[in-house]
């Protein structure tokens, strides 16, 4: 089975852009950006994980029966994660940090006589 020979130059700046995409990503933290904190965060972690499956796992250069199993691999864990969401967020839950507050009875009469 021949394979395609990818240059060292394109791994070595793969791999500068993975050592840089952590530090992006410590930087975001460290940035108040409100709401946007977590899709920040997901889409760089996004980044370096689609780099790291092109290119160090070749699929870039692999037949398209690889990238279509790839693909349907991707697919099916987004329906798993959409219908995990869609159970999650439907529930009428609601947590607090330290559990339920219990409920204080009120002090008898008698002991404030006293």
């Amino acid at each position: 089975m021949s394979g395609h020979i990818a240059p060292v130059r394109s791994y070595v700046l793969i791999f500068a852009l993975l050592m840089i995409f952590p530090a992006i990503t410590v930087a975001a933290a460290f940035i108040n950006l409100g709401p946007l904190n977590f899709p920040v965060a997901i889409s760089i972690a996004i980044v370096k994980a689609t780099l790291v499956i092109l290119f160090f796992m070749h699929v870039k250069y692999s037949s398209q029966l690889t990238k279509m199993i790839i693909g349907t691999g991707l697919f099916f864990l987004l329906v798993m994660f959409s219908l995990t969401m869609t159970d999650y967020l439907s529930r009428g839950w609601r947590t607090e940090a330290l559990g339920p507050r219990p409920q204080r009875s009120a002090p008898s009469q008698g002991a404030a006589h006293r």
